[in-house]
């Protein structure tokens, strides 16, 4: 096996289906045995350039390694050594939780399937519920066994394309903690997400938008870099100033949080010039404060839906 610094390291992954550019020109590194969040809005190109990554789709430009083999040539190699879990549930619903593993298991034509369906199923607490019915579980359980699934053939990299969508908080953490465990036993975990406290539970992230990388690096990396200063607001019909606030150039976006508004720019100056007007009204009461991940991860949807409604005009 080749010596691996980096688990993934591609440069100019490009992919276009029909004249559609899906992704363009994506770069990344992810150092092994570390955890990635890779966010952006719907539409922007993560499942595909994880299916890339891991040699279910061919780049149309591009090139790198994946957990040290190419990812033109050894595509076979590599998805023999990832495991994936799709965003639906893509597993037998009529085949009880250890039926399917045991099918999983055949597939990859594995050895000691029993002993490896029995580690598997105690690992997840998925014992007690065995010979339950795939089409019977909750969302979170599930997940357990799609990752229970993903995880059978002992992969070194493991790619979860919006694993937890509609499951609930507690289900959401504990499928987390079983993520970092796996990860300090040296698996390297690539995640796509919506959801802000994963995103901040992951050692880096990245940004994708429209097929473009646009930041990456830890949580508090990309609010550093973001450029982006902040003021909170609480007082009585918040709504009301924020439909005034938001026709201003100087602020970027305004985001309810609770019983306080969130407004935020690029410029300290400009952006302290268009509120002043408002300081002095006794209704309000106002503070800066330092952006949150949350801030900033609005401010890049924002930058992506503005960029996306120009280029459709353009069109």
């Amino acid at each position: 096996m080749p010596d691996i610094e980096y688990a993934i390291d591609v440069r100019n992954l490009t992919k276009s289906f029909g004249k559609k550019l899906v992704v363009d020109h994506f770069d990344v590194k992810v150092p092994k045995g570390k955890i990635y969040g890779f966010l952006g809005p719907n539409g922007s190109g993560k499942t595909t350039t994880l299916r890339m990554i891991c040699g279910l789709l061919t780049p149309d430009e591009g090139e790198g390694k994946a957990l040290g083999y190419d990812i033109l040539e050894d595509a076979l190699e590599i998805k023999k050594r990832t495991g994936y879990m799709t965003q639906k549930f893509s597993f037998w619903e009529d085949l009880t939780i250890r039926e399917n593993l045991e099918f999983v298991a055949q597939i990859y034509g594995l050895d000691q399937k029993q002993q490896r369906v029995d580690k598997a199923l105690e690992k997840l607490n998925l014992t007690n519920r065995q010979k339950q019915l795939a089409g019977q579980l909750s969302g979170g359980w599930k997940q357990r066994m799609a990752l229970a699934a993903s995880t059978l053939h002992e992969p070194e990299l493991l790619l979860l394309d919006e694993p937890t969508a509609g499951v609930d908080p507690k289900a959401r953490r504990e499928f987390w903690d079983e993520i970092h465990q796996l990860a300090a036993e040296g698996i390297t975990v690539l995640v796509s997400t919506h959801y802000m406290d994963e995103a901040e539970r992951c050692h880096a992230i990245i940004y994708m938008s429209y097929g473009k990388l646009v930041t990456q690096g830890s949580v508090q990396d990309v609010i550093k870099g973001a450029g982006l200063f902040t003021w909170v607001v609480r007082g009585d019909d918040l709504m009301r100033l924020a439909k005034e606030l938001g026709k201003d150039s100087a602020i970027k976006t305004v985001a309810p949080f609770g019983d306080s508004l969130h407004i935020s720019g690029t410029d300290k100056e400009k952006l302290r010039s268009a509120l002043t007007p408002y300081f002095a009204n006794k209704d309000y009461e106002w503070h800066e404060e330092s952006p949150s991940f949350e801030d900033v991860f609005i401010r890049y949807m924002a930058d992506a839906e503005d960029n996306f409604n120009a280029e459709e005009s353009e069109a």
